[in-house]
């Protein structure tokens, strides 16, 4: 797998933050189709956030498929949708619900669904798809941050 993550990951944009950074370290993913993170250090103003711990995870996984699916023979008269292949990134970040209740896990997922065979076809299509929606996120990410928090979007 080409994905990889170095060291450290400057966080974007969030009210209360400045310049957050988190800094990893590998870790083994549950399954044999990923690779996955824990973040160990915090960096910039974090106030009240926890690094990875037991009982308070954070880490951040990439998984691809398990097995990949192809394009099949396209027949000229009758059109059926390709299979297809997906990609995630999950995030998991334990959160407090209660002080007297030990932290629950938030989960972040990114999916990646492609149709078999545009990765052969029309890989600049699915770069641009990407560029598009990591700069939209990036763009948005302090707003995001509130909606999630006040509820409003």
């Amino acid at each position: 797998m080409s994905f990889s993550l170095s060291s450290p990951i400057t966080g974007g944009a969030q009210t209360g933050f400045t310049t957050p950074t988190y800094t990893i370290s590998a870790d083994n993913n549950p399954g044999n189709n990923g690779k996955q993170w824990l973040v160990t250090a915090l960096g910039g103003t974090q106030t009240s956030v926890t690094v990875h711990t037991a009982s308070d995870v954070f880490t951040i996984a990439a998984w691809r498929p398990l097995s990949y699916k192809v394009a099949q023979f396209v027949s000229t008269t009758i059109f059926r949708k390709p299979p297809r292949n997906t990609y995630k990134i999950i995030v998991r970040k334990g959160l407090l619900v209660n002080s007297n209740f030990p932290k629950d896990i938030g989960i972040v997922t990114m999916s990646f669904d492609l149709p078999a065979g545009s990765e052969t076809l029309d890989a600049a299509n699915i770069r641009a798809m990407v560029s598009a929606s990591v700069g939209a996120f990036n763009q948005v990410s302090a707003g995001w941050g509130d909606s999630l928090v006040t509820g409003s979007i």
